[in-house]
């Protein structure tokens, strides 16, 4: 098989697309290559997805910990510390073991006197049920990051920002959250980069894959089975996942000059990459 008819057969088979059938007998690299690229877009839907829902909800944690109230910031404080204080892959475990406890019909309840039925099966499939275990545990490390830099918020910025006459919201939406941001962003960003690391796990979960076609180590595990030789397929992920890094840097590198484009090009704070090798 040519690699032009790899790409055609197996580019989009992780969505249900194109040949069903997996490469038997004789398996080339081409093959190899658009597979497990293939997987990879399950990859990036995890990240994605976890990341750009889970950074709203960490800014809501951030500020909800740092709040005087004690009813907010008490249950912020023991999410962070109960998503950062368990690894993340007997987190995988723990909400697979409790979705599969919902029942299979759904679940029906009444909001002001309508009958609602609500579809339950989908929790304990990856692509929902993985998602949701990313979200909070992204959603936990973030929101510590942005709680930091919310408590490193200049108070020199604050008073003048009260003597403009700006509070309440007003403070918060233009002096206060931009300031963490730029403060929280170069850590923030290595919290993206390990998520998508993070995304591989979902493999080793119990969560099953999407049409038995599942993300890239299943191809990768798959390859290596059939060819009895891991140092191809293996290498082939590795090279994705650092290009998907590469991509990432790339990316919050342009909003984190673009959130210090105020402050001399000699001021500016330049991301660090500092791998988690352990969480």
């Amino acid at each position: 098989m040519t690699c032009a008819e790899a790409f055609n057969a197996y580019a989009l088979r992780a969505l249900g697309m194109g040949e069903r059938r997996l490469p038997q007998g004789d398996i080339g690299l081409c093959e190899q290559v658009v597979l497990i690229g293939s997987g990879m877009i399950w990859n990036v839907y995890f990240g994605v997805l976890a990341l750009s829902l889970g950074f709203f909800f960490a800014v809501a944690l951030a500020v909800a910990k740092a709040s005087p109230r004690r009813i907010l910031r008490k249950p912020a404080e023991w999410f962070i510390f109960l998503f950062r204080g368990s690894p993340l892959f007997i987190q995988f475990f723990m909400a697979y073991e409790a979705f599969v406890l919902l029942p299979r019909v759904g679940v029906e309840f009444e909001i002001l006197g309508i009958a609602i039925e609500a579809e339950t099966r989908w929790f304990a499939r990856a692509w929902l049920g993985a998602l949701i275990v990313l979200f909070f545990n992204t959603s936990a490390y973030a929101a510590e990051i942005f709680y930091g830099a919310l408590r490193s918020v200049p108070k020199g910025d604050l008073e003048a920002a009260d003597a403009y006459g700006l509070s309440g919201w007003t403070k918060f939406r233009r002096i206060t959250f931009p300031t963490t941001m730029r403060l929280a962003w170069p850590a923030y960003t290595n919290e993206a980069i390990f998520l998508f690391h993070a995304t591989a796990l979902v493999f080793f979960s119990s969560f099953p894959a999407f049409q038995q076609s599942g993300d890239a180590l299943y191809y990768a595990r798959y390859f290596a089975d059939r060819t009895f030789n891991p140092f191809i397929p293996y290498p082939i992920v590795a090279t994705y996942f650092v290009l998907l890094t590469l991509g990432i840097i790339v990316l919050f590198g342009a909003v984190n000059r673009r959130l210090n484009r105020h402050l001399p090009r000699a001021a500016r704070p330049k991301l660090r990459i500092r791998p988690n090798l352990i969480r």
